[in-house]
């Protein structure tokens, strides 16, 4: 058994089952997730490294680059696996490193996904997901694209990025929505209502920024205590945290860095007591 395939798995959409510690593709562009990283070679590297480690589950997007992610993902490992997912986001422009602006209209939607399926080299995405809701454009006509695009057979599944509750009843009555994808970690448990409520409803969430570094890290940090304890890292802890928080969670940890993935994979084999995850819940 690979080590991420000690992590048990969640289907996702009901009908694809990964693997529940992925993989989250953004490091593995230049500074600020613009242009090209400074080690293409070892990009690669650590993209072929994680499904070797048992990682089925990589999360990317259209603007991570833009485009320099996916075109990545390609070039490292197509022709694909038949149990690799690989899900891809839309609905961020970019204008420069760190800069993202939320463009939902129907045309630029479609638009970039016709380019992703070319960047990644497939005939159909496995799960897509709108990387934000663009308050201009109505809810409807964004999810509206992506559905038109799921009835031509060119996306499987359709999921959500950084939404609220009501925001995500709202998706449902136009697409079913098979995943959400919101900054949740250790430290900012503010979607904590959205995680409740795709555990309620059987939906995948996908936490973002799953490792909160700096001061959970700290020599004095309550999860290196415990990290010490477990003969763990601090990173494997946090992830391991989120596993157990619920069995839709999805952890997308990245790195540019073999070593980094291989610690962070080890969180799979981890498990914490009802003692250590109290003392961890305790931290928010």
């Amino acid at each position: 058994m690979t080590t991420a395939q000690r992590s048990d798995t969640f289907s996702i959409g009901g009908d694809l089952p990964v693997h529940r510690l992925g993989y989250g593709a953004m490091q593995i562009t230049g500074q600020g997730v613009w242009g090209e990283p400074a080690d293409r070679a070892g990009a690669l590297a650590v993209v072929r490294a994680a499904v070797e480690q048992g990682v089925d589950f990589i999360d990317t997007a259209d603007s991570y680059g833009p485009f320099v992610s996916e075109q990545i993902i390609a070039e490292a490992l197509h022709p694909y696996g038949d149990e690799l997912v690989i899900a891809t986001k839309a609905g961020f422009t970019r204008q420069g490193p760190g800069v993202w602006t939320a463009v939902g209209r129907p045309a630029y939607l479609t638009q970039q996904v016709e380019l992703s399926l070319r960047h990644l080299r497939v005939e159909r995405i496995d799960l897509l997901q709108l990387h934000r809701i663009d308050p201009e454009v109505p809810l409807a006509d964004q999810l509206g694209a992506f559905k038109e695009l799921q009835e031509q057979g060119k996306v499987r599944h359709i999921g959500l990025s950084e939404v609220s509750v009501e925001e995500l009843r709202a998706a449902r009555e136009i697409v079913d929505v098979v995943s959400v994808q919101n900054l949740h970690n250790l430290t900012n448990r503010r979607s904590q209502d959205v995680l409740d409520y795709a555990t309620a409803e059987n939906i995948a969430f996908i936490p973002w920024f799953p490792i909160a570094t700096g001061d959970l890290a700290a020599p004095d940090s309550p999860v290196a205590a415990i990290a010490a304890e477990l003969d763990a890292t601090p990173a494997q802890v946090a992830l391991a945290w989120l596993l157990q928080t619920s069995p839709v969670v999805l952890p997308i940890p990245g790195t540019k860095s073999v070593e980094h993935l291989t610690e962070n994979l080890g969180a799979a084999g981890l498990t914490l007591s009802d003692d250590d995850m109290a003392r961890l819940d305790a931290l928010a």
